[in-house]
């Protein structure tokens, strides 16, 4: 960990655009590839090429695998509430909601974060950060809207995606609990391989891909894309970036993750974007900036 956690350069500005490009395009490589794959079986499809990916690099880094059921354990705890839970869930919720907007409702998913580790004695509640709990929470309801829903299963969706943003929270305390010390390449690499068992079970029991008819190319390439960069790719900038500039500032992505996601989903997919949206976007991403807190210190070093 970099000593002053507060610091970033142009080079981690560089690296977390591209980090925003790569976690935001799976908003839209799940748009792509539900359109001839069940949600379940393309989140199967996406940890199981991801840790294929990532394992020649294990042999590259000299990491040896988990030995053991109990050294698999927090691996597989670590996969079910970081990738199991929350890939399904949002992926379900897509399939009633725009892209964009999921990826907007994921953004909230440093508001569960607070919410969790105050909870179980992790981190304390201070009241910076129960402000912008508050306000993320309008955010979320200026997005979901008063009226009545304009789509089928609109609230649903939205429901799911919560979810699985909540299902990363949790993610975040077991990883601080049980990976200590982990190399950030192999928990990578190992909760992918123990999601992979974990969906391929879930997948062949609701959803018998092997009965599915083969998919096309566009959505093979939604896949590789999904797996590839979103997936594979993006773990390894990320880790980049936490071990440059800390922990603080690779949160700041999920502000850059909705607007690249809702450029993607109407550039490529030719979803609206309405004003609602935008509006929820700016209050979720104002609601982060309070939680991080920097933006609070200006006033004082500019004095």
């Amino acid at each position: 960990m970099p000593p002053n956690d507060n610091r970033i350069d142009a080079q981690d500005w560089s690296l977390l655009v591209v980090l925003s490009i790569l976690w935001g395009g799976s908003f839209f490589f799940n748009g792509a590839g539900l359109r001839e794959l069940p949600p379940l079986t393309l989140v199967f499809l996406r940890v199981a090429l991801g840790a294929a990916i990532l394992l020649p690099l294990l042999r590259i880094r000299g990491i040896s695998f988990p030995k053991g059921l109990i050294g698999w354990r927090p691996f597989f705890a670590i996969g079910l509430l970081n990738n199991v839970i929350p890939f399904s869930l949002i992926v379900m919720g897509q399939t009633f909601i725009p892209s964009g907007l999921a990826s907007i409702l994921n953004a909230t998913t440093p508001l569960f974060t607070v919410i969790v580790m105050a909870a179980a004695g992790e981190e304390a509640l201070q009241m910076r950060r129960l402000a912008g709990v508050a306000l993320g929470l309008v955010g979320v309801i200026i997005l979901r809207g008063w009226g009545v829903e304009t789509r089928t299963g609109q609230g649903l969706g939205i429901l799911l995606c919560l979810g699985g943003a909540l299902s990363y929270g949790f993610a975040a305390l077991a990883a601080r609990r049980l990976l200590k010390g982990a190399a950030p390449l192999g928990t990578a690499t190992f909760q992918l391989m123990a999601s992979t068992l974990m969906m391929a079970i879930v997948a062949a029991a609701m959803e018998q891909p092997w009965h599915l008819p083969m998919p096309g190319p566009t959505t093979w390439l939604a896949v590789l894309g999904l797996a590839g960069l979103s997936t594979a790719l993006a773990y390894i900038v990320f880790f980049q970036i936490l071990q440059r500039s800390g922990a603080t500032n690779v949160m700041l992505v999920t502000l850059l993750i909705p607007v690249t996601a809702i450029l993607l989903g109407w550039l490529v997919l030719g979803e609206p974007i309405t004003m609602r949206e935008i509006t929820g976007a700016i209050v979720i991403g104002s609601a982060l900036l309070v939680i991080d807190g920097r933006i609070l210190r200006l006033p004082r070093r500019i004095a």
